[in-house]
């Protein structure tokens, strides 16, 4: 079984931060695949189904997002899960708003929920789904900008930023990591450089 767990906050008024796309993205799969995420199982929300017949168990850590691993070591130990079947799916402000990138593994790059993952599980060959928010100018507190709410004019480009990683995903289940990279990793609109 895969798992595929988003990081983020719970409460409402994170709900549509940027440090909530991971939460976004999970909801958006459990919506295509007919998954409800509302059990309550090792400090997360859990829900079990199929992505393209293979069996899938969705999660949003409610550790809040810089002890995220706290919750999904039990989890995965409890579910007999191997961190090889990880895909964690969280924003990166390292990327621009709209840009996305599948890695098989690296360091945390200063994202305290991977960090927080990393420590708990005891690797960093750990799958992930980076969802690009850097906004295009400085940011003066890096903190307050991820949890502040996501401006009103980016509704429509956070909706297909959101169906993207949930295509991504469902693409690594699917076909597997390197295929889900090749079509998957993007710059964002307008970049001409790779970014990291």
């Amino acid at each position: 079984m895969f798992l595929v767990a988003g990081l983020g906050n719970p409460g409402e008024e994170y709900a549509s931060s940027p440090h909530n796309l991971g939460f976004l993205t999970i909801d958006r799969l459990g919506e295509r695949h007919g998954i409800r995420v509302t059990r309550k199982d090792s400090k997360a929300l859990v829900g079990v189904g199929e992505i393209d017949g293979h069996p899938v168990m969705l999660a949003k850590p409610q550790t809040y997002m810089n002890l995220s691993g706290t919750s999904l070591a039990p989890l995965m130990e409890k579910h007999a899960i191997p961190p090889d079947r990880l895909v964690l799916v969280y924003d990166e402000l390292d990327l621009p708003w709209m840009a996305l990138r599948i890695k098989p593994k690296g360091s945390a790059a200063g994202h305290n929920g991977m960090k927080s993952v990393i420590a708990n599980l005891g690797t960093s060959d750990l799958l992930r789904v980076r969802i690009g928010i850097h906004p295009g100018h400085p940011v003066r507190d890096g903190a307050e900008f991820v949890l502040a709410p996501i401006k009103r004019s980016q509704k429509k480009e956070l909706e297909e930023l959101v169906g993207f990683a949930a295509d991504a995903v469902r693409s690594i289940i699917a076909e597997g990591v390197s295929t889900a990279m090749t079509k998957f990793n993007r710059r964002a609109p307008g970049l001409t450089t790779e970014e990291a």
